[in-house]
């Protein structure tokens, strides 16, 4: 295979996962908010790699300020009425 091909189909390969990524965030964020927890607990396991232990760290999600009912964004609340 022609490595300029090879190179073509990697960067397609990866705007395609990154536009994967951002619909999902903006989707589904509780579904990446859970699957960034578990594959955060799964890094941080006694006795894995240090550096494996620091990607956990910075894959995990932050934590959530207890916020309303469902501990979420803090977008679904009530909006006041627009002012005309």
């Amino acid at each position: 295979m022609d490595r300029g091909l090879l190179l073509q189909y990697l960067i397609i390969a990866v705007a395609v996962l990154v536009s994967a990524w951002v619909v999902l965030k903006k989707q589904f964020p509780g579904t990446v908010r859970k699957l960034r927890g578990a594959l955060a607990l799964a890094l941080l396991k006694p006795g894995r790699a240090a550096w494996l232990q620091a990607l956990g760290r910075r894959i995990a999600p932050p934590a959530s300020g207890g916020g309303g009912a469902c501990g979420g964004c803090d977008s679904c609340g009530p909006t006041p009425p627009k002012q005309h």
